[in-house]
């Protein structure tokens, strides 16, 4: 932020992501393909980009290098102005150990705060889908001298279980307690039927946030998890506040999609998130100039409609040609459906095959994945449920590079 204060972005994206089994089976959980041509990891890294926050290191661990590639060939920055996104992998800086927790992460990796010297630290997640204009939540901080600064987004109390539950203070803004994932919170003044749930992302003033590891790495019962332990240890000593992230507008922004977020950790909550992008008036509108998310989606040709192939309520890639029925779906580069197909509310990632006459419905298939002609997925209940994974909702999922049988018997690999 030029004339501003220096703030250094680290984006937490070494999660195992085991809900969403099989997409995570290899690779790490922002690395997933996620709106025909993103990954997850792209949303965050365009909104502190988009927001002045031009220093950023993104912390991986499992299964990382999908994601350390795309980082490194896809977020180049200006060198000239000292701008950086750069992957920063496990280095077991304190010992052969991985990672305890998202705060022994970055505890373990203070040698990146040392060399930057920011004033503000900028700690966000990296797998949910969401605009937000870090800038607001910065200003609040700042201007309101806290420790560390939350984002706070309403949800049914009913899902409070699922998230880090803020309760506001009195005042609305300073925090009165953390609660990781509680059964039965208290609900918020006025609206009893909903919790303020932490969105994962928070902005420190550097030396609260390096007293606050320091501490936590000396506490042999922490479980070093900046939900878990931080947070919680900075709301009892008073320097904790909440923004709440109906205040946030970024520019461009429709009425529809103003305050959007969704945690897509499952398979479910994955598919749904797509199922979002692709009305008239969509939920979560990709369409922003203002407020663009970046990737990097490859060198390939226009999407190409032959044969009477026809595509509806649908996001189609780059690279895709399309000879059969497509609706409310979404393809990644590259895919290819045959004449005669039918792929009906489904999620294609890149360079999957459907052979002439097949079906798919509702289901989510990952990268090279090989329908053959005349197979069906989301025909037969009981037989997806022995070969396949199947979500509690009823989503269909196939891993990376899966070959569907024709006679049932079983899925095969490369």
């Amino acid at each position: 932020m030029r004339g501003g204060p220096s703030v250094l972005g680290i984006v937490l994206a070494g999660g195992e992501g085991k809900r969403l089994m099989p997409l995570t089976a290899d690779r790490a959980k922002p690395a997933v393909t996620f709106g025909g041509t993103y990954r997850l990891v792209d949303f965050v890294l365009s909104n502190l980009v988009n927001g002045d926050i031009l220093r950023i290191c993104v912390l991986t661990q499992y299964k990382s290098h999908s994601l350390d590639r795309h980082v490194s060939t896809t977020w180049r920055m200006s060198s000239l102005l000292g701008n950086y996104v750069t992957p920063v992998p496990a280095q077991q800086r304190l010992g052969p150990r991985w990672y305890l927790g998202s705060a022994d992460a970055i505890l373990q990796s203070l040698n990146l705060v040392h060399d930057e010297q920011p004033d503000y630290i900028a700690v966000f997640g990296a797998d949910h889908v969401y605009r937000m204009d870090p800038r607001h939540m910065l200003a609040q901080h700042i201007e309101s001298g806290a420790g560390v600064t939350v984002a706070g987004i309403r949800v049914p109390r009913a899902d409070a279980s699922q998230f880090g539950i803020i309760t506001p203070a009195g005042d609305g803004t300073r925090v009165e307690s953390f609660l990781e994932k509680p059964a039965s919170p208290p609900g918020l003044p006025g609206s009893p039927n909903q919790v303020f749930a932490s969105m994962g992302n928070y902005v420190f003033t550097t030396k609260a946030l390096v007293d606050a590891l320091q501490r936590d790495a000396d506490d042999p019962d922490s479980v070093h998890d900046m939900g878990g332990s931080i947070l919680p240890s900075l709301t009892e000593r008073g320097v904790a506040q909440v923004y709440d992230f109906a205040d946030n507008h970024v520019p461009g922004e429709t009425t529809r999609d103003h305050g959007y977020w969704r945690d897509v950790g499952t398979l479910d909550a994955y598919y749904e998130a797509h199922m979002d992008l692709i009305s008239d008036n969509p939920v979560f509108n990709l369409d922003n100039r203002r407020w663009p998310i970046y990737t990097h989606a490859g060198q390939l040709p226009p999407a190409k409609f032959c044969a009477g192939g026809i595509a509806s309520e649908s996001v189609v890639s780059p690279g895709c040609v399309i000879r059969g029925q497509v609706t409310r779906s979404v393809l990644s580069p590259g895919v290819s459906i045959g004449e005669g197909a039918v792929v009906q509310g489904s999620v294609l990632h890149d360079n999957v095959r459907v052979g002439r006459g097949a079906v798919v419905r509702g289901a989510v298939l990952d990268k090279n994945v090989d329908v053959p002609p005349g197979a069906t997925i989301g025909v037969n209940p009981e037989r997806d449920e022995e070969l396949y994974t199947v979500s509690k909702g009823g989503v269909i999922a196939l891993g990376k590079g899966q070959r569907v049988a024709l006679d049932g018997t079983s899925p095969t690999y490369p």
